[in-house]
């Protein structure tokens, strides 16, 4: 089984990766800035949220390749986040992935703008999704904006930077981790629901299934930060202590952690049942999110 989700999941990162070298390609520009998107965009990573989103578009027995361009976008989007959030102003890191962050690799301007391109362009690439409706278009992009918005992903960064140094609950902590995480979580399983046609039924199971699956993903990273080998990892453990960062084994204990874990997971399972996909490699992906080591 692991041999299979590992051959799955570097399938379909060449898969994305040689489309987003396609869609990178035909960029015009400055060319340091676009040197500098590119570093970013091939550093490695495991390009988690848009197999999701294609996984989810095959458990509904539909072309996965039909939400290549809205895959594709989103890891644009999610790539700019990252580079973001390892400028000085932020979390302030060195290494993304065991290379130098952006703004080590060239300067700090240049990652600023860099990432500002991805977000730009990765609205742009899913406007001019070829497989997809006009109708579908509108939906994702205004869905998208959302997920990543002041409601979203910006508003729950914003919430992170403040809560540093400071001891919040755990009910604070799950709303932190569910806008800043587990929002793109959401419309990467929500876009490849509505590309993949789902039923009502099925989308709202779908829905509930993605915020258990984010919500075990957040609460894998801060175990990983605590337990995890800095030779995978790419980056120093321990970070989030050293940033004063309240994280799920700080206030759980990383036992108790491990325990809400399991519960989203058992909870996240549950919902792939109702929604009539389990046995996919949807549930594949959802077991190795928890299991993984990086």
């Amino acid at each position: 089984m692991i041999t299979e989700m590992t051959t799955y999941l570097s399938e379909q990162q060449k898969l994305i990766e040689e489309h987003l070298e396609r869609l990178i390609a035909r960029l015009e520009g400055p060319e340091r800035l676009r040197a500098s998107m590119i570093y970013s965009l091939q550093a490695g990573g495991k390009r988690l949220r848009p197999i999701l989103l294609l996984a989810v578009i095959d458990a509904l027995g539909k072309n996965c390749e039909w939400g290549l361009d809205a895959a594709c976008s989103l890891e644009m989007l999610h790539t700019y986040s990252l580079i973001h959030d390892d400028l000085p102003a932020m979390d302030n890191d060195d290494l993304r992935r065991g290379k130098p962050t952006n703004h080590i690799e060239f300067d700090e301007a240049t990652a600023i703008l860099a990432g500002d391109a991805l977000l730009t362009y990765s609205f742009e690439c899913l406007a001019r999704a070829s497989a997809l409706s006009s109708e579908t278009k509108i939906k994702l992009i205004q869905m998208l904006a959302k997920a990543a918005g002041p409601e979203g992903m910006v508003g729950g960064q914003m919430n992170d930077l403040q809560a540093e140094g400071q001891q919040i609950t755990l009910s604070e902590l799950e709303s932190v981790h569910r806008r800043k995480t587990g929002r793109l979580l959401t419309y990467a399983i929500v876009a490849g629901a509505v590309i993949g046609e789902a039923t009502c039924q099925q989308l709202a199971a779908l829905e509930a299934f993605s915020d258990h699956l984010g919500m075990a993903f957040q609460i894998k990273d801060d175990i990983l930060d605590v337990e995890g080998d800095e030779a995978l990892l790419g980056k120093p453990v321990g970070s989030d202590e050293t940033n004063q960062k309240s994280t799920y084994p700080g206030l759980l204990t990383l036992e108790g952690a491990k325990e809400a874990m399991q519960t989203h997971y058992l909870s996240a399972l549950s919902f792939l049942e109702k929604a009539h996909v389990n046995g996919t490699r949807l549930e594949a992906l959802t077991r190795y999110i928890i299991e993984r080591t990086v």
